[in-house]
């Protein structure tokens, strides 16, 4: 008997694990390589895959009827009532609603079993009123149905001659034909859920890995930036500035011509590196080798214009996330000076204290602006700088001062950077 259940409830299970309808109705979104008959699922179309599912109901509904008319006709006896032929048809063809009807099915089933020999039928239509309706006042009134028509004896003269030990007997057996449709039901719902969970645990899964190589890739894409923009960015300006001023100082013709290729060039570089470091800006910590505090002589040095350098306290010891700062701050800062006042004198004060390390790039108004031309800028240095100190719990500022130049402060905790 559990096998005959099992064959009948089945159905429902490999429907939902074909990526048919799951609770309440709503459909499970399959996770990639699913498979549908056999047929990867994104080999076959919306319209096949319900085909399929269609196809696959009204097999197992007429298994079903078939199963539960086969029960009847080895149950039948001959000297029969015409009504209890006619109950137990009914009971046999009422089978094929019981999806659309579950609990209706149930109440014209329990007739046929309890007056004629549709057992089976009524087990079927309890199975898919439990599997739909889990234990809900329909499902335990199917049950009280099923229980009773297997407890009651038809017809009544007969069930009043029988002794009280086969009552008993009849009792227990109706629990069981009561309970076991029930049982399976509920274990087809339960594994319709957990398939259903299934599938949505391997999509999110999967769109998990999706997300996380983006943001891997993301990180890498705004690291790299930020060094082209640092690095690269510092050194090209420098040629540019430097070709600017040769093509003006040059008498040769072919030098110059030459000098205003290279600046052209490199126009033209930084331009195109304007258009690359145009993508979100973060980082989580970077592992290579940075240049620190102690570096900013030879950075000051190669520069290429007047500018007056003080460090003040032990910078030996900062953190290398500070000192990794101070330094890009101070060549960005140096940078647009190269870019924006042509040059102008320019003093640069580092500070450190206890607990707090300060940072002060000022350049004087130009006194002369050299034809050389506006270097292309798309504002990310300031904005990388202050995303720098915004990690490091820092605070930067950037604006012009009264006399027509321009500060640079950025402040960093050094004992709150170094619990970092």
């Amino acid at each position: 008997m559990p096998s005959v259940m099992a064959a009948q409830y089945g159905e429902d299970r490999r429907i939902a694990d074909s990526g048919g309808p799951t609770l309440a109705g709503n459909a499970v979104e399959r996770p990639p390589g699913g498979r549908v008959n056999g047929v990867p699922t994104d080999r076959v179309s919306s319209a096949a895959r319900g085909w399929v599912e269609r196809y696959r109901q009204w097999a197992f509904d007429v298994a079903a009827v078939a199963i539960a008319a086969l029960d009847v006709w080895l149950r039948v006896v001959p000297e029969a009532e015409t009504y209890n032929y006619v109950l137990s048809a009914v009971a046999v063809v009422a089978v094929a609603l019981r999806r659309r009807f579950p609990f209706l099915v149930v109440l014209v089933t329990a007739p046929g079993f309890l007056a004629g020999w549709a057992q089976l039928a009524a087990m079927i239509a309890l199975g898919t009123l439990a599997r739909r309706r889990l234990l809900s006042t329909q499902t335990f009134i199917g049950a009280g149905l099923v229980w009773f028509s297997r407890f009651f004896t038809w017809p009544p003269s007969e069930f009043v001659e029988l002794d009280w030990k086969t009552h008993v007997h009849n009792a227990i057996y109706g629990c069981l034909v009561a309970g076991m449709p029930i049982a399976i039901g509920l274990l087809a719902h339960a594994r319709e859920e957990l398939s259903a969970r299934i599938a949505e645990l391997a999509v999110s899964r999967e769109r998990e890995r999706m997300l996380h190589a983006h943001a891997v890739r993301a990180d890498e894409r705004a690291r790299l930036a930020r060094e082209m923009h640092d690095v690269v960015s510092h050194q090209v300006s420098l040629i540019a500035m430097q070709a600017g001023a040769l093509r003006m100082a040059a008498e040769d013709p072919n030098a110059r011509r030459v000098a205003g290729t290279i600046r052209t060039l490199s126009t033209r570089t930084l331009d195109e590196l304007r258009q690359l470091v145009s993508v979100l800006r973060t980082t989580n910590g970077n592992d290579s080798p940075q240049p620190r505090v102690e570096d900013l002589p030879q950075l000051v040095a190669t520069a290429g214009f007047p500018i007056s350098l003080a460090v003040h306290g032990e910078v030996a010891s900062l953190p290398a996330p500070v000192s990794g700062a101070v330094y890009r701050t101070v060549q960005e800062a140096l940078t647009n000076v190269r870019k924006h006042a042509a040059g102008a004198p320019t003093g640069v004060l580092v500070v450190v204290d206890r607990d707090e390390l300060r940072a002060e790039i000022r350049n004087d108004p130009p006194h002369h602006r050299q034809e050389t031309g506006t270097l292309p800028g798309g504002g990310h240095g300031l904005m990388g700088l202050r995303e720098r100190a915004a990690l490091l719990n820092g605070d930067f500022a950037a604006a012009p001062t009264e006399d027509g130049g321009y500060l640079v402060r950025v402040t960093f905790p050094v004992t709150r950077s170094l619990d970092t």
